[in-house]
């Protein structure tokens, strides 16, 4: 699925759209569970994939705040492969871990609720995103750790990283996730997921016209 089909799969348009003659709030929130599910499906695509993250500016993933500061250091000691090693195994393991979310947000999807699906088409800019957000963020999470875990473990810098870090966490020099760096991969990997989502669904609640698929129209036709 290509990002066009992608702009059409998450269409969300103001509840005004529906009122039309011969379709119930049922049929409606059908529609919607159908497009998010495409939609859900192709941000997975975009981002699963070789370079999914390293490869795009908007999600990329840099190192933790106090290993940035740090790098420089290592890369004005002839240490730059070590930096550069860290950072695409982080952003490999974000690509490794999205498909994870695939699963997940099928199922979130077709339990989606005719209140929720009213809420979704009534709410503001992201509410599709923020509707998978608050759904799939904590399980989400539990899911990519193990996975970022396996391919950032193998590194040296993320071993000596999480060392420093927990020593500098305990004298409050180190908060969140940063004091650890597979826990502050899972965070960003979910960061750009919703992103993503976030930014096409805001593309087309400007535009839906532009959009359009058969279920589509059937649901937000006028």
């Amino acid at each position: 699925m290509d990002r066009r089909e992608f702009t059409a799969a998450l269409l969300v348009v103001p509840w005004a759209g529906v009122a039309h003659a011969g379709l119930n709030e049922s049929d409606a929130a059908a529609g919607v569970r159908a497009a998010l599910e495409r939609g859900a499906l192709a941000a997975v695509a975009l981002l699963g994939r070789k370079d999914g993250f390293l490869g795009n500016p908007q999600v990329r993933i840099p190192l933790p705040g106090t290993l940035n500061d740090a790098a420089r250091l290592l890369r004005a000691t002839g240490q730059r492969r070590r930096v550069e090693e860290l950072e695409t195994a982080m952003n490999r393991a974000a690509e490794a871990a999205v498909p994870e979310a695939k699963s997940l947000f099928v199922s979130t999807v077709r339990a989606i609720s005719v209140e929720d699906a009213l809420q979704i088409v009534r709410g503001g800019p992201t509410a599709v995103t923020d509707f998978f957000a608050a759904k799939t963020r904590v399980p989400l999470a539990e899911k990519f750790l193990p996975i970022v875990t396996r391919a950032t473990e193998k590194v040296d810098l993320a071993a000596r990283y999480n060392a420093v870090a927990s020593k500098a966490a305990g004298l409050g020099l180190v908060k969140g996730d940063e004091t650890n760096v597979q826990k502050y991969v899972t965070g960003r990997a979910l960061n750009g997921l919703y992103l993503m989502i976030g930014e096409e669904e805001k593309k087309i609640r400007a535009d839906p016209v532009q959009t359009g698929s058969a279920i589509l129209r059937k649901v937000f036709g006028n």
